[in-house]
C-alpha cells in the first residue's frame, strides 16, 4: 500500500471508532444511561416521523429481522419502544418510539449536530463542501459494497 491509502486506512478505523467512543461516553452523560450504543442507533433508525416496519429497520441497520427482534424486545421492556401489528395484514409488525425513546433520540441528535458544528467550526465554506463530496463518494463505495453481500 501507498502511504496515503495506509494514512486514510488508519484514518478511518481511527475516526469509527473514536465516534463510537465519544457517542458511548457523552451518551453516559445523560438520563438514558440504561442504554448502549446499538441500541441508541436502533432508536435512531426507527426514527420520530412515523412507524415503521421491522424490515426497513433491520435494512437502515445492516442486520438481520431476528437480530432485531431482539434488540427492540429489549427497548420495549425499557420503555423506548412500542410494537404493533396492523389490522390489514397481523405479519406486519410496526414499531414507533414511545415518549421516552423521542427524548432519547432528540438527545442523541443533538449530540451530533454539536459534533459536526464543532468539527467544522474552523472548516472554510470550501473545505466543508469538499468534505462533504468526499465523505459521499465514500459512503456510496460503502453502501455498494453492502449491496454486494446480499
Amino acid at each position: 500500500m501507498r502511504s496515503t491509502e495506509i494514512l486514510l486506512n488508519k484514518l478511518l478505523v481511527q475516526l469509527f471508532n473514536d465516534i463510537l467512543h465519544i457517542e458511548e461516553k457523552s451518551l453516559k452523560n445523560t438520563k438514558f444511561i440504561d442504554l448502549s450504543i446499538t441500541e441508541i442507533h436502533t432508536i435512531e433508525a426507527i426514527g420520530l416521523d412515523k412507524s415503521r416496519t421491522m424490515g426497513e429497520i433491520a435494512h437502515d441497520l445492516r442486520i438481520a429481522v431476528g437480530t432485531l427482534t431482539t434488540a427492540i424486545n429489549k427497548l420495549i421492556k425499557k420503555g423506548y419502544v412500542e410494537r404493533k401489528r396492523i389490522e390489514e395484514d397481523r405479519r406486519v409488525v410496526l414499531v414507533n418510539l414511545t415518549e421516552r425513546g423521542k427524548e432519547a433520540y432528540n438527545i442523541h441528535y443533538l449530540f451530533h449536530e454539536e459534533m459536526i458544528k464543532a468539527m467544522i467550526s474552523n472548516f472554510t465554506t470550501n473545505e466543508e463542501d469538499t468534505l462533504a463530496l468526499a465523505l459521499e463518494k465514500v459512503n456510496i463505495f460503502f453502501e455498494d459494497k453492502y449491496k454486494s453481500f446480499q
